[in-house]
């Protein structure tokens, strides 16, 4: 479903990193684990096509990333890709929902109610959809972002560091939540991480080195 090559990055300031190749198929979960400053976020922006590699390529249902231009990336990439960010960014002025429902509205795909209610109350937030997002713990905004990036059926869900500023009880439940979904819609699921309390519960696993 998705594969990287000989991937390399070539930062501003000359450093280069190059990466191991990987690869994952539909319902496969993987651990990118690496301590800071070794490329994760890096990695995982160049998966989902957020950055060009320096070298090497990217490929998704066969698609070279490097083939499109940025236009047609953002179009794939709203239609194949489900992005959870270290920060939320949410739209502050929307509710939740509405929050959740910019990724089909943006994917131009349908907006599903059925499949909203089912999701969010698998997550267990359908009680805070009419809420601000400023209001929400952080374990919620986490399974907000889940569902943000889930709703529109995507092929490949990327998240970077989503346990970080979690408590090991919900370090466990994100996670688990997080396979889980993917495995039920067939996506794959490609988690970056410097939190080794993820090690023993995603066996698939690559490491970076400084």
């Amino acid at each position: 479903m998705i594969s990287a090559n000989q991937l390399t990055y070539q930062y501003a300031g000359g450093k280069t990193i190059a990466y191991p190749d990987l690869k994952a198929n539909s319902g496969d979960s993987l651990l990118i684990l690496g301590q800071s400053g070794c490329g994760k976020t890096t990695l995982l922006h160049m998966l989902g096509g957020l950055l060009r590699p320096s070298a090497g390529s990217v490929e998704i249902h066969n698609q070279p990333l490097a083939q499109l231009n940025d236009k047609a990336l953002d179009f794939f990439r709203g239609q194949h890709i489900g992005l959870i960010f270290q920060k939320s960014y949410f739209i502050q002025s929307l509710s939740v929902k509405d929050n959740i429902l910019v990724a089909p509205y943006m994917a131009k795909k349908p907006i599903e109610a059925t499949r909203l209610e089912k999701l969010t109350k698998s997550l267990g937030i359908s009680h805070l959809l009419y809420k601000e997002p400023a209001s929400l713990s952080q374990g919620e905004q986490q399974r907000v972002s889940i569902a943000r990036a889930i709703i529109h059926h995507p092929d490949l869900v990327l998240a970077d560091e989503p346990t970080s500023s979690l408590d090991d009880v919900n370090t466990a439940t994100v996670a688990a939540l997080l396979q889980q979904l993917c495995q039920e819609n067939g996506a794959a699921l490609i988690i970056v991480t410097h939190d080794v309390r993820l090690k023993n519960l995603i066996a698939n696993q690559i490491t970076l080195t400084p």
